[in-house]
């Protein structure tokens, strides 16, 4: 709320680059809306990756891995889970589920919060509960040694945040404060400033975060991961972080790094979107062009794993049928023979060479 009560006192000036990102997302919203109309069916291919996708970096960010092999059948199958990495990502795949049919009917509230971490953290242990103890940010060095990176706010003085945070956030919207996309950034900015549970904080910015982007029609988020694309840019995220949280508690810090960041995923997301939604309206269909985008982007020789790992919803005997395919027209070449042997784009270089 330090931040969201920055544009309640009195009316800021928005600066160049921040006035540019929005007038970009107002374009994308247009052309958001405009391809659900017309290939609602197409896109689902696109939900079923963006999900495995979400549920894999934003779990991965925190430190939590599953196998490669492991990962399908652990996020949407009912497999027997093997360790407490496999629960909290089964759990994360929960929240999003919860956000994706019923986000209309999720306030932006206390409790919806809570929800969300039960459900990311897999209900064990202290899920859905408010830290008990005093913690702060801190950086571990792999030479052992530690720092802190912000000192959060305490214990016994989270449940008034919390409280201030959402109220803040519920006047901000209502009240027309600020553009709303600066108001949920702005939050999502408290909310790690806060940082009101024992562990899962990161995790459930980001879906609040995709919340509060349902509730202002910004739907990306549904078809693009959003958590991949921070996860991309991740050493970029923790220093803007630091840097906009310095001075916060009190109130005298520069949010608009962080402001500008968020701003710049969701765009980023935007343009990917933008360019896979043109890519499935072939006939070719939708999992076919999502093994296509991921030749074309992953800019070196390459095997089978490799685009298994860009397109994980899609199966490794669709990926081979695809190869197969583009070998006959003469876009690639195998290199080598068995399961790993490498295969090279012919022609053109990619976007990433």
């Amino acid at each position: 709320m330090k931040t969201l009560l920055f544009f309640e006192a009195a009316e800021r000036a928005i600066p160049k680059i921040t006035a540019w990102h929005l007038a970009d997302l107002g374009e994308y919203l247009g052309k958001q809306k405009l391809y659900e109309r017309q290939a609602p069916q197409k896109l689902k291919a696109m939900k079923e990756h963006a999900i495995i996708e979400s549920v894999v970096s934003s779990n991965r960010i925190e430190g939590v891995n599953v196998a490669p092999a492991r990962v399908k059948e652990v996020v949407f199958g009912r497999a027997h889970l093997r360790d407490r990495d496999e629960e909290e990502v089964r759990g994360y795949r929960k929240a999003l589920e919860l956000l994706h049919t019923k986000s209309n009917a999720l306030a932006v509230s206390e409790n919806t919060i809570r929800e969300l971490h039960r459900l990311a953290r897999g209900g064990i242990g202290d899920a859905g509960e408010y830290k008990s103890r005093d913690s702060d940010i801190i950086e571990r060095y792999p030479d052992g040694r530690t720092r802190i990176r912000f000192k959060t706010v305490s214990a016994k003085e989270i449940p008034r945040h919390m409280n201030l945070l959402v109220t803040a956030w519920q006047d901000c919207i209502k009240e027309h404060w600020t553009h709303p996309l600066i108001a949920m950034a702005a939050s999502n900015l408290d909310f790690l400033c806060v940082h009101p549970f024992r562990d899962g904080n990161g995790r459930v910015s980001r879906l609040l975060m995709l919340l509060q982007c349902y509730h202002l029609g910004y739907e990306v988020g549904r078809y693009i991961s959003l958590e991949r694309i921070i996860e991309e840019n991740k050493q970029r995220y923790y220093e803007i972080l630091e840097e906009s949280s310095k001075g916060w508690h009190e109130g005298k810090h520069d949010p608009w790094p962080y402001l500008n960041f968020v701003l710049f995923i969701l765009k980023t997301a935007y343009k990917e979107f933008e360019e896979r939604a043109d890519l499935i309206k072939s006939p070719r269909g939708s999992k076919t062009e999502m093994v296509h985008h991921a030749i074309h982007d992953i800019g070196r020789d390459f095997t089978v794993a490799d685009i298994e790992k860009e397109c994980p919803a899609v199966s490794r005997d669709m990926i081979r049928t695809v190869l197969k395919s583009m070998q006959k027209a003469g876009k690639v070449e195998c290199i080598g023979r068995g399961p790993g042997a490498l295969w090279k784009r012919k022609g053109n270089t990619s976007k990433r060479g």
